[in-house]
C-alpha cells in the first residue's frame, strides 16, 4: 500500500526525466526497513531472523553489512 502511493508520487516528482535505478531504490528502502523490523522482532537473533525471512544466516549477514547494520 505504501509503495503504491510512493512510486507514483516519485515518478510525478521526476517527470519528465526518466528515473534511473528506480527498482534498486525501492527494493533498497523496503529491504532495509524489513531487515530492521525482523531483527528487532527477534531481539537481534540473526539465526531466527534469517529463518523468518527464508534466507540463510550468511545471506542475512551480507545484507546487514551492505546496509551498515552489522
Amino acid at each position: 500500500e505504501c509503495v503504491s502511493r510512493a512510486v507514483p508520487r516519485y515518478l510525478a516528482d521526476v517527470d519528465p526525466q526518466p528515473p534511473d535505478g528506480l527498482h534498486a531504490l525501492v527494493v533498497g528502502e523496503v529491504e532495509l526497513s524489513m531487515l530492521r523490523e525482523v531483527l528487532s522482532w527477534y531481539g537481534g537473533n540473526q539465526s531466527r531472523a534469517a529463518a523468518a525471512l527464508g534466507i540463510n544466516r550468511a545471506t542475512l549477514r551480507k545484507k546487514l553489512q551492505h546496509y551498515g547494520l552489522s
